[in-house]
């Protein structure tokens, strides 16, 4: 926007877009710090790993943000929504599109690896990596998810950063605040206030972002070498396409149906996909995701509570990688699954993939209990942990971007329109968003 009264300076008139001392925005230094991350990993590696704190200091900045604002958002947005009733018209809506996500996420992941058999030729090590054998010890089971639901002590859910346990607590405490009538708005008004202050303290923490990615970029490089892409290209190359068909089969889908407007969505959304994939964590990208929703044009009441519950029960990216990964090492092992186990697998994995905590290698848990519950040798898990950083990248852009469209396709389904700008025939009624 221009000024009524700036004055015309032969740089301005020039070039309106262009001003004299241009500052790189968030998105710019973040891939600046890829760039520098990438050249330290390959050819300064003892500086990389030097560096590689950074990784851990950004890292820890954001994790130390995410209970407080799950909880006070969450917890805002249910008193927003009036009551109890609408409440759970929004959780049914958010639920189904979740399972609708996620079941195409398994189908497509299984095609894909039956066709392109990355696995084949391939052959399973013999040599189990301690960390493979401390996950597979994390067996998964229906009846421990129903008892992990609800923490036992909720200062202990904060402290081992357990999302789902965090999101249900706050959700039920939300509700319990509304019931509450007049004597719950102190409480509702203190979550409120905190809710801001952490948006604050959001965006002093994102300062350090370039640095952060820069590092993790760095480390990673450094400690697996480009070399270990070349083994197992076919593998990464066959998740990578069939994340990218899934984005355009279902997610795109799903934007025109609540007639967002995709450029202007994606541009939104830009510096919080380029720091999940750069940190490989979701939960670095959800504070300003939200904002960015809200800015959007989501109400709060939709937002705040679609957008959480999705890290815990609409990981499609993790799914899709899960299924590629678990077919990938039967045929590595020159097993041959056929299509009855491989749905019994779908159907597993459905409901174990639930309450997974949106963070590193926390899909490596659920894979060695799969391997270990179709009787798959688990040693296949080391063929991929080499280059498991790599896959973890994009999986995880893709959990973020499916709960971002989960969100705009339930605020739609709510009967909300966004703001003009993101929203397509929205123009002619944009006054009713004021």
């Amino acid at each position: 926007m221009t000024l009524q009264n700036e004055p015309k300076t032969p740089e301005t008139s020039k070039n309106s877009n262009f001003k004299v001392g241009f500052r790189p925005g968030l998105t710019t230094w973040i891939f600046i710090g890829l760039g520098v991350g990438l050249l330290l990993g390959v050819f300064f590696p003892a500086i990389a790993h030097a560096v590689t704190p950074f990784r851990s200091l950004f890292l820890n900045g954001v994790k130390c943000i995410i209970a407080p604002l799950i909880f006070a958002s969450i917890v805002t947005g249910i008193n927003s929504s009036g009551s109890v009733k609408g409440l759970g018209r929004l959780g049914f809506r958010s639920i189904v599109w979740f399972e609708i996500a996620t079941t195409l996420a398994l189908v497509i992941g299984l095609l894909f690896v039956n066709f392109l058999r990355p696995g084949d030729g391939l052959a399973i090590g013999t040599n189990i990596d301690p960390a493979v054998t401390a996950a597979a010890q994390n067996k998964m089971s229906f009846g421990g998810f129903i008892e992990h639901l609800l923490p036992s002590n909720f200062a202990e859910a904060v402290v081992k950063g357990d999302v789902l346990q965090i999101v249900i607590f706050s959700v039920i405490f939300g509700i319990a605040v509304l019931l509450a009538g007049e004597k719950g708005r102190p409480v509702y008004h203190v979550c409120e206030a905190l809710n801001q202050v952490m948006f604050k303290f959001t965006e002093l923490i994102m300062k350090l972002a370039p640095i952060g990615v820069g590092a993790a970029m760095a480390g990673s490089i450094a400690e697996h070498g480009l070399g270990v892409l070349v083994p197992m290209g076919k593998m990464i190359g066959t998740l990578y396409l069939a994340l990218i068909v899934f984005v355009l089969l279902v997610l795109l889908p799903g934007l025109v149906w609540a007639r967002v407007k995709i450029k202007a969505f994606f541009r939104e959304l830009r510096p919080h996909l380029v720091l999940a994939f750069a940190t490989t964590s979701s939960e670095s990208a959800y504070p300003g995701a939200l904002q960015s929703l809200e800015k959007m044009g989501v109400k709060n009441r939709i937002a705040s509570f679609v957008l959480p519950l999705g890290y815990s029960f609409n990981l499609d990216g993790s799914t899709l990688y899960l299924a590629v990964a678990s077919v990938f090492i039967a045929q590595a092992a020159q097993i041959e699954l056929t299509i009855q186990t491989q749905i019994a697998m779908m159907l597993a994995l459905m409901l174990t993939t639930k309450g997974v905590a949106a963070v590193p290698r926390a899909s490596m848990v659920v894979l060695s209990a799969t391997l270990t519950a179709f009787g798959l040798p688990l040693e296949g898990v080391v063929l991929i942990m080499g280059v498991d950083e790599f896959m973890d990248m994009a999986r995880t852009t893709v959990n973020l971007l499916g709960n971002c469209v989960a969100t705009t396709v339930v605020s739609h389904w709510e009967g909300e329109k966004l703001t003009s700008e993101f929203q397509h025939g929205h123009e002619l009624s944009s006054t009713e968003a004021s």
